[in-house]
């Protein structure tokens, strides 16, 4: 039996969820709400009259259930947290359409980090010290009271922005008071959540749940800050690479039983069971080991493009299977070696970034001409088609990911692609996938 999809979104994740979906036997249509040049030519390339974008936004939920309903899909898939805080899944749910992703009380695992510190608290979940505010005293006072540095967040969504990790009280208080009072995040920083600042090295594990259960993928490192060396300000991710030579299998079990496992557990018992993707961010301490930084409801972007690549077998059937509430009982198989990928970003990322560069290096499919093997591919982000143009639209313009038997191969073949691509202010980091190395 083969299955009609739509897919919700436009950014690199979106794409590589939906050049992976291609890849599946099981998927006889694609339809990506609205979708990116990079994916619009999949239709022309490897899903060949099996792909179309409709020019409805991510977040238009009426017009997307409408959409799904005319269509007669058979599974929706959502992208962004955006969408799911917004009410895309209850509203599948109530049409009795088939949708991977969590309902909107459960995506407040990521839409309020008050709310997931919280529920970690009382779940015995490792986590760091904190304290919640919404007036510049309290929190003010909070920080005195810490005797080391902390790391200041803006409560709500704010696009892996919204995270100060501060290097002394007086930047932390600054920080308290651009989003208390300033508003630079508007209302998604109206309350801010203030913890101790953990030290150690970050991995990312995400894993597939049905409501009850749940089943870990690889692990992977993404790089947030926008420079080299981790210097400069948080961004929504700079690149990644998976696996995470710090992720072996006893430890990668250990952050199931205490990490994932009671966080399910939690959110079933509340009456918010998570089905779809739950992507936990992890301080790998040396005296307390594993401990959550914090929750989203939805892939990681970049991480998707790291991971989905280096999956061994059909995505669609773990996807169907989550939302049904029906997951098998095993671990999904992957291939050896790895992969790295590195985000190209516009001039003035993560601040405010030019639009309209004329992009050089790609051919009409919005591949690296001559790519050979699948070794490295292109996921679009922040591009939009002018013309017979591709331009920069966005902050994070395009992910360039490429597998390799090693990290040396992997990282040789992404820098190579990347040397065939410009565009004016184009930057990105030269050091992704290094934290790797012995």
């Amino acid at each position: 039996m083969g299955y009609r999809l739509l897919l919700v979104g436009s950014g690199g994740r979106e794409h590589a969820l939906a050049w992976k979906l291609l890849q599946s036997p099981l998927c006889d249509y694609l339809i990506v709400a609205p979708g990116n040049p990079g994916i619009a030519a999949l239709g022309r390339g490897m899903g060949a009259g099996k792909v179309a974008l409709a020019q409805v936004g991510a977040e238009a939920i009426p017009e997307l259930v409408a959409l799904a309903k005319s269509e007669s899909i058979d599974l929706v898939v959502c992208g962004p947290e955006g969408s799911l805080m917004a009410g895309l899944g209850d509203a599948c749910a109530a049409q009795r359409i088939r949708f991977f992703g969590p309902s909107r009380k459960a995506a407040e695992i990521e839409g309020s980090k008050k709310f997931a510190k919280d529920l970690m608290r009382r779940s015995g979940i490792p986590t760091a010290a904190y304290g919640s505010f919404s007036d510049v005293v309290s929190a003010d006072a909070f920080i005195d009271s810490q005797p080391g540095n902390v790391v200041v967040k803006a409560d709500g969504l704010c696009a892996g922005k919204g995270v100060v990790v501060a290097s002394s009280h007086a930047e932390a208080k600054q920080a308290v008071r651009d989003m208390l009072e300033t508003r630079v995040f508007g209302e998604a920083g109206a309350r801010v959540v203030i913890e101790e600042r953990l030290e150690g090295r970050e991995v990312s594990m995400m894993a597939l749940c049905d409501g009850t259960r749940f089943v870990l993928l690889a692990s992977a490192e993404d790089h947030k800050a926008v420079f080299d060396g981790d210097h400069g300000p948080n961004t929504g991710g700079m690149g990644a690479y998976s696996p995470s030579p710090l992720v072996d299998q006893p430890l990668a079990e250990s952050i199931a039983r205490t990490i994932f496992a009671p966080l399910v557990s939690a959110m079933a018992e509340k009456g918010r069971p998570f089905r779809g993707l739950l992507y936990g961010g992890l301080m790998l301490t040396q005296d307390r080991g594993p401990m959550v930084i914090e929750w989203n409801c939805r892939f990681g972007d970049p991480e998707t493009q790291v991971v989905l690549p280096r999956m061994g077998e059909d995505l669609l059937p773990w996807l169907l299977d989550a939302a049904s509430g029906q997951l098998p009982l095993r671990s999904p198989e992957w291939l050896p070696g790895l992969a790295v990928c590195v985000v190209l970003a516009a001039e003035g990322y993560p601040g405010k970034v030019r639009s309209g560069d004329a992009i050089h290096g790609l051919g009409s499919d919005g591949q690296l001409p001559g790519a050979s093997g699948g070794e490295t591919v292109v996921f679009h982000a922040g591009v939009k088609q002018s013309g017979d143009r591709l331009v920069t639209s966005g902050g994070r313009v395009l992910g360039v990911t490429a597998t390799g038997a090693n990290l040396e191969q992997a990282r040789a073949l992404v820098y190579a692609g990347i040397g065939r691509i410009a565009w004016p202010g184009m930057h990105f980091r030269k050091d992704i996938g290094l934290r790797g190395t012995p």
